[in-house]
């Protein structure tokens, strides 16, 4: 005969570091060996549920949807079952969410180019291949170590480099950034960990 599998519990799609990602826990009891298959359908073709080539008959259970997603402005939702042997579960179905809206970003990673008498500050983004198109920004925090005083760099594109003349400035000074993007409303990672260079110009 066969089991009686139970169906993935708390499946979430969720949103983190620039990705979608859909996550589940295993049904109660189930096998070591139990996989995976997810689909995801579109709001703007429902009941249309397509596969997810990467997510088919997997033992982990989550599964990255980002780069499948056919539209970032178009709200989704997944569905996975369980498979053990012959059996399988019931499908079970997450929420609605759309990348464009409900993405959550993580912080940049910055490079300093320390020159004679400027340092080039960039930041590099974790993004997933698909959406390096859409218009990724970031803003940049300057202050001595030590001090409450913050000099900030609004806005800047993710690709620019923010270029700070140093001339005037001796001791040691942190930088620190945080991603920008601007969908219904505008949001923000949380800043990076600073990064602080010691500066020694003679006055």
């Amino acid at each position: 005969g066969h089991v009686q599998l139970l169906p993935p519990q708390n499946v979430t799609l969720l949103s983190k570091d620039f990705d979608m990602i859909l996550i589940w826990a295993p049904g109660e009891g189930s096998p070591p060996d139990v996989t995976y298959t997810v689909r995801y359908e579109s709001q703007d073709r429902l009941d249309k549920w397509m596969k997810v080539p990467d997510c088919k008959n997997i033992p982990r259970s989550f599964c990255n949807l980002t780069c499948v997603l056919p539209n970032f402005y178009v709200k989704v939702r997944a569905r996975v079952k369980a498979l053990w042997g012959r059996s399988q579960s019931p499908w079970v179905k997450s929420q609605f969410k759309d990348y464009y809206s409900d993405v959550e970003l993580a912080p940049p990673v910055l490079s300093l180019n320390i020159r004679d008498s400027s340092i080039h500050v960039s930041a590099s983004f974790p993004l997933p291949s698909c959406v390096e198109s859409l218009t990724w920004k970031y803003d940049l925090n300057l202050w001595e170590a030590g001090s409450e005083d913050k000099k900030k760099y609004e806005g800047y594109f993710r690709k620019d480099t923010v270029t700070i003349n140093t001339t005037a400035l001796r001791g040691n000074y942190c930088f620190s950034a945080r991603a920008l993007f601007e969908s219904i409303s505008l949001k923000h990672s949380e800043f990076s960990q600073p990064v602080c260079v010691l500066l020694k110009h003679k006055g």
